[in-house]
């Protein structure tokens, strides 16, 4: 009964394989949780017998972080390094560390489609007497009473 039921060693090299050679590290997504995943089916493949060479797992795991890890691929690839795939790991948190803490913080804003004002001197400024100046002119010339400001605010 086991024996019709039971998934085929075959087909569980084959999801494990294509989970290892498809897992796209997503940009702005934690290093150090996509390492675990990549550490866990790196000993699953391991498990299953299926013998990879370190620098295959380790080209496999550089190629399938985002373009901005690009310069560290450079650097690592450039000078040589020979590391184990944890060491790996643990150097890309500590790029990650180090390249967040170092990146200025830009921010967007929407641009405003309205036309800018000219510059207003003294505009929240109330000037003492005004009102007074206002009602004796408009008694002397008989203007109506409507426009001889009376309180804050008038005469807009």
């Amino acid at each position: 009964m086991k024996e019709v039921y039971a998934i085929p060693d075959q087909h569980i090299r084959y999801a494990t394989k294509k989970a290892f050679f498809e897992i796209q590290m997503a940009e702005g997504s934690s290093v150090q949780s996509h390492g675990i995943k990549m550490l866990s089916l790196v000993k699953k493949l391991e498990d299953l017998k299926i013998a990879l060479n370190n620098h295959i797992y380790i080209d496999v795991i550089l190629q399938l972080f985002p373009p901005s890890y690009d310069p560290f691929i450079i650097n690592y690839n450039m000078n040589g390094l020979e590391k184990s795939i944890n060491e790996l790991i643990n150097m890309l948190v500590q790029y990650e560390i180090t390249t967040h803490k170092s990146a200025p913080a830009v921010l967007v804003g929407e641009a405003s489609t309205s036309k800018a004002k000219g510059k207003r001197v003294g505009h929240w400024k109330r000037k003492k007497g005004k009102e007074k100046v206002i009602a004796a002119i408009a008694s002397t010339e008989g203007a109506p009473t409507a426009l001889v400001g009376k309180g804050k605010g008038q005469g807009r």
